[in-house]
């Protein structure tokens, strides 16, 4: 055990929670390719459907977790304190607000993806307020670069969804989705582990000044913002394919998005690191763009070679991954890949940007979103054909990025 320490304490913390990253990642895969053998392409679409809404509660939770990195690493004393409390507050606060909004329209939405039962979306909506203060916890490790304690928040969420799901699935003879969607609940509480805070601290009068307190809410607007694009343009495919397709094909289809978002999970791990590294070397008075440099070159070499690689071998990645009910899937394998990579690649250039108070970039990503499920709207007689419209719009996107990455170091 000794031996072990000694190894940890050597292993650079960065490099520490890229290895963590990519075993919550590895998890979440599992988690993901169990339920799809376990239920089947019909009763998978609707823990699919859970799935998407826990990504696009990720997204928001961004927001809280983006903003708390990023002041962790410019304030200090009792701005810190201020800020952290005003946090916690609005965390909470939003988080209710979205449960509660949730909840109510839990029968509309079970009407509107075709669902069974309400109660799953129910459930969810209940868990989703200690989702945000849970992302709080996190962007202080973020912002303080405590990567080992960033890491345990990971792996305890996933791991306790994992166990928790396969459990209440095996055991309890209730439905499907509400025991996919108890057991995301439960994982939030995992989640808070460690926490962050002490109530000393916590509850001490301190209040953040008026330029402080604007500065912070311009970023959050501005990341809110971006984080919204990202839910559209990451989320909303398979929202829309389970509306305009049948439950067959939307569970299909939820598969090839499992499969082809890999990369994207992992440039998530570098935007974690990207973050916190751009704001204090801006705050030093150092360049900045190498760090994007260095981060776009490791997404761009994963990306080629997880292409390549279904492109090659698509039959054998879906039916090891998934199963024979879902190789039908296989040739537009390499092609959502290829979207999710260019997204992937334009999305470590626009959380750069955010990290420099840069908000065109964020119009720019909004624009495309839109485009996006106008494209779908119009554009949707096949499967093959919903894939299309993205490669076309996130080539349109990451073109966009590039050039206006080119016109502001021309004139810095």
């Amino acid at each position: 055990m000794t031996a072990f320490k000694l190894l940890l304490q050597k292993v650079p913390p960065e490099r520490l929670f890229m290895g963590s990253v990519l075993l919550v990642n590895g998890g979440n895969y599992l988690y993901n390719l169990i339920l799809g053998r376990l239920l089947g392409p019909e009763a998978f679409a609707d823990a699919a459907l859970l799935v998407t809404l826990l990504l696009v509660l990720s997204f928001l939770g961004m927001t809280f977790q983006l903003a708390t990195a990023k002041f962790a690493v410019l304030f200090s004393e009792s701005d810190w304190d201020a800020f952290q409390q005003l946090q916690y507050k609005y965390a909470l606060t939003f988080g209710m607000v979205i449960g509660l909004l949730l909840f109510g329209s839990a029968e509309n939405l079970s009407i509107l993806f075709q669902t069974d039962s309400p109660l799953m979306f129910k459930t969810f909506a209940a868990a989703v307020p200690l989702y945000f203060f849970m992302s709080v916890n996190r962007g202080t490790y973020q912002g303080r670069q405590d990567y080992a304690k960033l890491s345990v928040t990971y792996q305890a969420e996933m791991w306790s969804r994992l166990v928790l799901t396969l459990v209440l699935l095996w055991l309890v003879p209730l439905s499907p989705a509400f025991l996919v969607a108890l057991g995301i609940a439960i994982s939030f509480v995992f989640g808070l582990i460690p926490t962050t805070f002490d109530s000393k601290r916590l509850f001490k009068k301190v209040r953040l000044s008026a330029p402080h307190k604007k500065r912070v809410m311009q970023f959050m607007v501005l990341t809110a913002c971006y984080e919204l694009t990202q839910i559209i343009i990451n989320n909303s495919d398979v929202l829309m394919v389970k509306h305009y397709f049948d439950t067959l094909d939307a569970g299909l289809y939820a598969s090839l998005a499992l499969i082809g978002r890999v990369v994207y999970f992992v440039a998530w791990m570098f935007v974690m690191l990207l973050l916190p590294d751009v704001v204090q070397k801006q705050k030093n008075g150092e360049a900045t763009a190498p760090v994007l440099f260095k981060y776009v070159g490791y997404i761009g070499f994963l990306s080629l070679g997880i292409v390549l690689s279904c492109a090659l071998f698509p039959e054998l990645i879906v039916q090891l991954m998934f199963g024979k009910a879902y190789l039908s899937i296989a040739p537009l394998l390499w092609q959502y890949a290829l979207a999710t990579s260019l997204f992937a690649i334009s999305n470590i250039f626009a959380y750069y940007f955010l990290s420099l108070d840069e908000y065109r970039p964020v119009l720019m990503s909004g624009l495309i979103g839109v485009s996006q499920i106008g494209l779908i709207v119009f554009f949707h007689s096949s499967l093959q054909m919903v894939v299309g419209v993205q490669i076309i719009a996130m080539v349109f996107l990451l073109v966009i990025q590039l050039i206006y990455f080119l016109q502001k170091n021309q004139k810095t």
